[in-house]
């Protein structure tokens, strides 16, 4: 699929979708007179006033598409909303067989048009992903979006945004792709030669240390979470350079390839999402292959800890002792608390790359969907200056996120009795005494963590999204990121 920006629409467009901006007399720039009549004669009659409701015709002759949709933009059109838009309305219009799809958009005049069609662009993209990888016969999904074109007569500013758009969605679905991906095939050597192939194809820097050399260099949380796994763990490395001697910010991702909780095994209900549980360490490959295509002028290191927690002969137990590549005991209570287990080298490892500032990605907890829902990342820190700059981020990206507590009570919730620290500090405060966990492995640098257990996946379909991995919160790391790098120059 291709997005290009045309002065005039071609004429052999499946669907022509332009939107309306309640209570103006204006028309999207650039459209043929039978289009602007059949628009304002919608605007007459009260049509597509709301957001996202739409108004539908067919051509009869002549047209430049063999329909017109006409779609609400509403009164408050931020990014979060043109985003969903192009989402819902490409979607719809894909399932029901279009191939080529035209955009004319009338904006609110107050919006920031290259914001607007980013999110637009990063939404068309993000809209072309679907689950079904393995659907056989008339099963599977043979409706491909092939070409949209978005009509206006602006320069190179709004292409250099629709193209950033389109980056930004496809390294979104990237890190779909991995998350949905079955466990029987996405394993921790499978996950990096999955970042291997992403480095070859931009230029990243890799390295994914195997099991021996784990062993060799002291990486022993991460592997005591898979030595009950056939499929051995992987330390996986990918590495941006765009801005020569500057320091590293050092993005951590939970990669644990399927879930079962290991020996404190999860009900079986449900147990399949846990395919997706190696979230965060999609989204650090994800957002690393952004960085490297848009040339952000940053220094980052991208490290996924990836393991399988599997029930076995040999898998670890309740009441081990295990190491860490920090030097710090950890006592084990519960091993389905393991993502904060195999984080732990994870970030002691991103320091030793020369990371001078991290940020971790996991689906932790339960416990922050208890507390913030579906739609709302949870965030935790050690540098409120640099959280401020977070959430703000967060806003401009159009993408929920909060800030959680991190009262030094919950450092005594995960005091030892017979090593340095409990993995599990109980269900009071659950996702409050995981992020104090991760905290310990820091080494005092600035640090964030952020929970992402209740947005890294929806259990149903939506008109705008598939059911499976969401994406969400990588548009707003990247920015971040490379925020971060501006404010250090």
């Amino acid at each position: 699929m291709r997005i290009r920006l045309e002065n005039k629409l071609p004429g052999d467009l499946d669907y022509l979708v332009v939107t309306r901006v309640p209570g103006s007399d204006a028309v999207a720039s650039g459209l043929d007179e039978k289009t602007t009549a059949l628009v304002n004669k919608v605007k007459e009659l009260g049509g597509a006033e709301k957001y996202l409701e739409t108004e539908n015709t067919l051509y009869t002759e002549g047209g430049p598409a063999k329909r017109l949709v006409v779609v609400g933009t509403g009164k408050e059109f931020d990014v979060a909303a043109a985003r969903k838009l192009a989402q819902t309305i490409t979607r719809s219009l894909r399932k029901k067989g279009g191939k080529r799809i035209g955009f004319a958009f009338q904006l609110p005049e107050a919006a920031n048009a290259g914001d607007l069609y980013q999110a637009l662009a990063e939404g068309v993209v993000h809209s072309t992903f679907e689950p079904g990888f393995y659907y056989t016969g008339e099963n599977k999904d043979e409706k491909v979006l092939e070409d949209v074109v978005f009509l206006t007569d602006s320069g190179s500013d709004l292409k250099d945004r629709v193209e950033r758009g389109a980056v930004i969605g496809e390294g979104i679905n990237l890190a779909r792709y991995l998350s949905n991906e079955t466990p029987n095939v996405m394993y921790p050597e499978r996950l990096a030669q999955e970042a291997e192939k992403v480095a070859k194809e931009t230029g990243l820097e890799f390295h994914a240390l195997d099991e021996n050399q784990l062993i060799e260099g002291g990486f022993k949380a991460i592997m005591a979470v898979g030595q009950g796994s056939i499929h051995k763990p992987r330390m996986i490395v990918l590495k941006h350079n765009g801005a020569g001697d500057a320091p590293y910010t050092g993005v951590v991702g939970k990669g644990i390839t399927f879930d079962s909780g290991g020996i404190s095994i999860k009900p079986a209900e449900h147990m399949d999402h846990m395919k997706m549980d190696m979230s965060g360490g999609a989204w650090t490959i994800g957002i690393m292959k952004i960085l490297a295509q848009l040339k952000a002028p940053v220094n980052v290191i991208g490290v996924v800890a990836a393991a399988e927690n599997l029930p076995g002969g040999g898998a670890y137990r309740p009441g081990d002792v295990v190491g860490s590549l920090e030097g710090k005991s950890i006592e084990v209570l519960n091993t389905d608390a393991e993502g904060r287990i195999v984080l732990a080298d994870g970030l002691a490892y991103a320091r030793r790359l020369g990371a001078t500032r991290l940020v971790d990605m996991a689906t932790l907890t339960g416990a922050i969907v208890v507390a913030l829902g579906n739609t709302v990342t949870g965030v935790f820190t050690s540098d409120q200056a640099w959280t401020d700059l977070f959430l703000k981020t967060a806003i401009n990206a159009g993408e929920r996120a909060w800030q959680m507590p991190l009262f030094p009570e919950y450092k005594e919730q995960i005091k030892g009795t017979t090593g340095d620290l409990l993995n599990t500090g109980g269900r009071a405060g659950g996702s409050c005494t995981a992020a104090a966990f991760l905290k310990e492995f820091t080494g005092g640098v600035p640090w964030i963590h952020l929970d992402i257990a209740g947005t890294a996946y929806t259990e149903s379909e939506k008109p705008y999204q598939a059911k499976g991995p969401s994406g969400q919160i990588i548009r707003t790391m990247v920015d971040f990121v490379i925020a971060t790098a501006e404010g250090n120059k």
